[in-house]
């Protein structure tokens, strides 16, 4: 296995936020995007977390990722919003959208908020817990062009759409559930390729169909459970992006490119990806509840931790010395990562520091060449 770098995380989030102001991203903009991408590093998310920077940086080059977009409310409802993001970097316009939802949600109950033509929104799970932050709860889904197969098939015909659902409790941490409709998160491919280890079988197939252990192999991912996920995925896209009138999966299925016409540029690549990684775009849904409108919310608070006092104390399967609640393992790894850094495989460094060479942008210490 290829070592790894310890990063305290402020210095990394510092230099993520200069990688992106020199590529033309508004300074208020690119902290956002850098408060996001080492959130899910704290967290022990690095699927969703710097590791992207090179891809990013690629796609700024090619003309996929806009970083001074013209984000415009097409539409809006006392309970809806449908956001145009013009291929914003998806922590922007996200944040952008979830705090337009939750003033939306605090006035009438609840709000649901679209929004379309976005690029990648790193970790779901940000959006929700900003929801539940304020005493609401917050669901979110992704969908883009197919890169997962769906059940019985042996190529991509459906997106690994990505879920987010959090609520408050009082004593207890958030319950935070963020997860994708496959196996697992494209982006763990990506920490394997950096890592120099093999994926489990299971993940994915390559180009041909067969099973994928290499992770420069994997082209396709798989849903979890079979039909579950294969159904559930499809059903986001029915409420998504076709509802928003820009299809991902139909136009891809039929030879057509998803989205506003675009011209890209080819641009060196920094460092290597799998080939389920393609042209990049998305849209999103975000669902802002007012826990208020139904139940009074300290009482609800007091049950959420009713529950999770109750199903702590159950017996314990073999194997298991706790069971632990959706987001507590993540939420440990951030208190341990926000004292002691954030690991970075040395593939990642290596990555980040050709773009910080070519960007004149200083990096931390810990990552700097001897």
């Amino acid at each position: 296995m290829a070592s790894e770098v310890r990063v305290a995380w402020e210095p990394l989030k510092d230099f993520t936020r200069e990688v992106f102001i020199k590529m033309g991203m508004p300074p208020q903009d690119a902290e956002t995007e850098a408060l996001v991408l080492s959130w899910a590093n704290r967290r022990g998310v690095d699927s969703h977390g710097v590791g992207l920077i090179p891809w990013y940086v690629e796609n700024i080059d090619r003309g996929i990722m806009n970083p001074k977009p013209n984000i415009k409310v097409l539409k809006e409802t006392p309970a809806t919003l449908f956001v145009e993001a013009d291929r914003a970097f998806g922590p922007v316009v996200t944040v952008f959208t979830v705090k337009k939802a939750i003033e939306k949600a605090k006035r009438v109950g609840v709000c649901w908020a679209a929004i379309r033509n976005t690029t990648h929104q790193g970790a779901m799970g940000y959006y929700t817990l900003m929801a539940a932050e304020q005493g609401m709860a917050g669901i979110t889904w992704v969908c883009n062009p197919p890169n997962m197969a769906p059940f019985g098939a042996k190529a991509a015909g459906i997106h690994n759409s990505p879920i987010a659902i959090t609520v408050p409790a009082k004593r207890h941490r958030p319950l935070l559930l963020d997860m994708a409709t496959s196996v697992v998160a494209a982006g763990k491919i990506n920490v394997a390729l950096d890592k120099g280890i093999p994926i489990p079988l299971g993940w994915a197939i390559d180009k041909e169909g067969n099973p994928a252990t290499d992770p420069k192999q994997a082209a396709v991912l798989l849903p979890f459970g079979g039909a579950k996920g294969s159904g559930l995925s499809m059903m986001f896209e029915c409420l998504s992006s076709v509802m928003m009138g820009n299809p991902m999966l139909g136009p891809t299925l039929h030879g057509r490119e998803p989205g506003p016409p675009l011209k890209e540029k080819k641009v060196k690549i920094i460092g290597e990806r799998p080939g389920h990684i393609v042209r990049h775009i998305q849209n999103s849904v975000f669902i802002a509840v007012d826990i208020s409108q139904f139940t009074d919310l300290e009482q609800y608070k007091k049950d959420i931790d009713d529950m999770i006092d109750g199903i702590k104390a159950l017996p314990r399967a073999d194997g298991f010395n706790e069971i632990l609640m959706p987001g507590e393992p993540e939420c440990r790894t951030y208190e341990e990562r926000s004292k002691n850094g954030v690991p970075l495989p040395e593939r990642t460094v290596q990555n980040l520091r050709e773009v910080a060479k070519r960007l004149g942008v200083k990096l931390p210490s810990a990552m700097a060449t001897g």
